[in-house]
């Protein structure tokens, strides 16, 4: 209450109100990857961070830097197990690089100061504060400083050197890119590479902003699925990694490998995920001389799509009709897997993903770019209706903040990734089993619950409705929900 109260004490910080914590963790997550700066989550006790945990285990994924201020009981208080007496610290290290418990109100700002070094540092951080009441409300004479974060580990010119030895001297060699290998300018240095040495160029599945559209590289994810993966792996002998993880199945199979990758395929390192990938792609560059040359023009712009909804059409109509540097927040799920294809010639713009699998990310994080990007960005929010339903409270932020987020809610009254999963398993699903991936007995109305939250909202059943649905809502400043029947 003390933290709160000082909000209207201490000018600079800008309030933005969630109505359930794993709101404010995704909100938190999608303004980092838009804004590059942290932004600070205020949590009340243990089951306040739980309640946030799912979309901090997406930002850590993510790699966004995020300070958490979680509070506790006094001191003198906790020694009586009060109900909401928790483990606090313990929840905290699952999802957090950094962890401090403050102690002293003397020493309360110096922790502060280094929980925001923490979140800081390259490419970014969680970051836990945990204050006991009493060290919040004690005065202190104290007041710390800033502390610059220690700057990215540089890649060591014999990695640089191996890399280039390998691109020259072999084919079958992938370049996999991720986190911040994603940027523009990571990705026109890696065409560059692989236009001169024959290399192929992929990015990570598990990727939590790619820069897309016209002047990027034509990118295809490594599948999702694990056969498709290993397929799509198969003939590459080499693979060098830049801020990517050597691919592996989202989930362990019976029968089939945990690697995607082939057993005789060699994986390098040019960048590990705390490292810039910029200068390392540069020195490589350079070292292969390989010459500056523009990345591929993807074509013409696809026409709006028209009749009922497929995903390849709502891809195209996506890619169509979006303003020029808006952004995705894609937790399309299962539906979207194949978006990429139909968007390459769509105007230059940032794709978001679910980082860490754990699902209801894709309204908050649509909600915090929205944010991040100083409401200047229209935010188009692809979105799963079994996934939107744990966060729907995103609307209600969206509205009290006039932000110009479009939601396409797929509405399919099912958890269709589920279904596809009982095959994977090699489970036999009966009617119970059925039934338990049904969210459409009683249906959902997003119209209605868009509205309820103070969100307009209208639903389509033809890609031609969906498309001047989009139209007119990117010519509004605030939010609107298109509920697309699919």
């Amino acid at each position: 209450m003390h933290f709160v109260a000082a909000l209207d004490q201490v000018p600079g910080m800008k309030c933005i109100l969630g109505l359930q914590e794993n709101i404010v963790t995704g909100m938190a997550d999608g303004y980092y990857r838009i804004a590059r700066k942290p932004a600070c989550t205020l949590l009340h006790c243990g089951p306040g961070l739980a309640n946030g945990m799912a979309n901090l285990h997406n930002a850590r994924r993510a790699r966004s830097g995020i300070i958490n201020i979680v509070g506790d009981q006094a001191t003198f208080h906790r020694p009586f197990d009060a109900p909401l007496t928790a483990d606090t610290d313990s929840m905290a290290r699952t999802v957090s690089q950094w962890v401090q418990t403050s102690t002293r109100s003397d020493e309360l700002g110096r922790d502060a100061s280094m929980a925001v070094r923490a979140a800081k540092t390259y490419p970014g951080q969680i970051a836990t504060l945990i204050v006991p009441a009493d060290i919040s409300w004690e005065e202190a004479a104290v007041v710390s400083e800033p502390i610059a974060p220690a700057p990215p580990p540089a890649t060591d010119f014999n990695v640089i050197e191996v890399a280039a030895n390998i691109l020259r001297n072999n084919n079958n060699v992938l370049i996999l890119l991720a986190g911040t290998g994603l940027s523009t300018q990571a990705q026109l240095l890696a065409w560059q590479i692989a236009n001169a040495t024959g290399a192929a160029v992929l990015a990570d599945y598990v990727i939590p902003s790619i820069a897309r559209g016209r002047g990027r590289m034509q990118l295809e994810r490594v599948p999702y699925s694990n056969t498709s993966a290993i397929k799509t792996l198969e003939r590459y002998e080499h693979i060098i990694l830049v801020n990517a993880k050597a691919p592996v199945g989202f989930f362990g199979y019976p029968g089939m490998p945990s690697r995607q990758y082939s057993a005789r395929a060699q994986v390098h390192v040019l960048t590990r995920a705390d490292q810039d990938p910029i200068l390392a792609l540069q020195e490589l560059a350079k070292i292969l001389d390989a010459p500056a040359i523009d990345i591929p023009d993807p074509g013409p712009r696809p026409l709006p799509s028209k009749g009922s909804p497929t995903a390849e059409k709502l891809a195209q109509t996506v890619a169509a009709l979006m303003p020029e540097h808006a952004i995705i927040s894609d937790e399309s799920i299962s539906y979207g897997r194949d978006f990429y294809r139909f968007t390459h010639a769509a105007p230059p713009h940032d794709w978001l993903h679910l980082a860490g699998g754990a699902i209801g990310d894709g309204m908050p994080v649509a909600t915090g770019a929205a944010i991040g990007a100083g409401k200047q960005r229209r935010v188009i929010n692809i979105q799963a209706d079994g996934s939107a339903m744990y966060s729907l409270q995103s609307l209600w932020t969206q509205a009290r903040e006039k932000l110009p987020v479009t939601t396409i809610i797929l509405n399919n009254s099912k958890y269709n990734i589920l279904i596809g999963e009982y095959e994977n398993v090699g489970a036999a699903p009966g009617a119970t089993a059925m039934s338990m991936l049904d969210i459409g007995n009683p249906n959902l109305s997003w119209v209605k619950l868009a509205n309820g939250m103070g969100v307009e909202a209208a639903k389509a059943t033809t890609l031609e409705q969906c498309a001047d649905l989009m139209q007119n809502s990117f010519k509004n400043t605030g939010p609107f929900l298109i509920e697309l029947m699919i």
